[in-house]
């Protein structure tokens, strides 16, 4: 079943188009037209990954929009603090902007000592994409829902683990919530990149 706020190319389109006329309004206050050169877009996560898949549709339909190249630059490390941080440090002329998200915007000023300021130094500009996190178990496991899942995880502790991207990550805080929040526990695991 969708979402009504799941990622698809027409949000993507909206999305694009509302960030076009922001950036294209930062320019009528001066007195060039913007943009007269390409726009760079960081991505903050590697190339294929979800959030630089749907900003490379977004950087097509900027193109067109604005009639310049809008360069995606993926800029990875530190969980998306390095990407951030450039366009943090970048000239504020609207031509670098970040794709972030929950990592970057989020988590990282609540984990990492960062050389900028996620309140003073960004803008949010549009909400692109909207990716929903799933809970989801072995078949074999005795719970056919949540409720299910929690009473199950109460009466064994320990016998279950939490895989996560990694630690810092929105699955692994999302986890740490769930078993504050219930009780439940789960170790979390950072699961190796192979099948089980």
């Amino acid at each position: 079943m969708r979402s009504k706020q799941h990622a698809s190319p027409i949000n993507a389109g909206r999305s694009s188009a509302a960030l076009a006329a922001t950036l294209a309004s930062a320019g009528i206050a001066g007195a060039q037209t913007f943009p007269s050169r390409p726009i760079t877009m960081v991505v903050p996560f590697p190339a294929g990954g979800p959030l630089d898949s749907s900003a490379r549709i977004m950087a097509e339909r900027m193109r067109v929009s604005l009639g310049q190249p809008i360069v995606v630059e993926n800029v990875v490390g530190a969980s998306g603090s390095i990407g951030a941080g450039r366009v943090a440090r970048a000239a504020p002329d609207g031509y670098a902007f970040v794709v972030g998200g929950t990592p970057t915007h989020v988590i990282n000023p609540a984990v990492l000592a960062l050389t900028y300021d996620v309140i003073e130094d960004f803008q949010p500009i549009a909400l692109t994409t909207n990716a929903p996190s799933l809970i989801v178990a072995r078949k074999t496991l005795p719970a056919n829902d949540l409720n299910g899942l929690i009473a199950w995880l109460k009466a064994n502790p320990d016998k279950a683990l939490q895989g996560t991207g990694g630690v810092g990550t929105t699955s692994h805080i999302a986890g740490i919530f769930l078993q504050q929040t219930t009780a439940a526990r789960a170790p979390p695991a950072t699961l190796p990149r192979k099948r089980l």
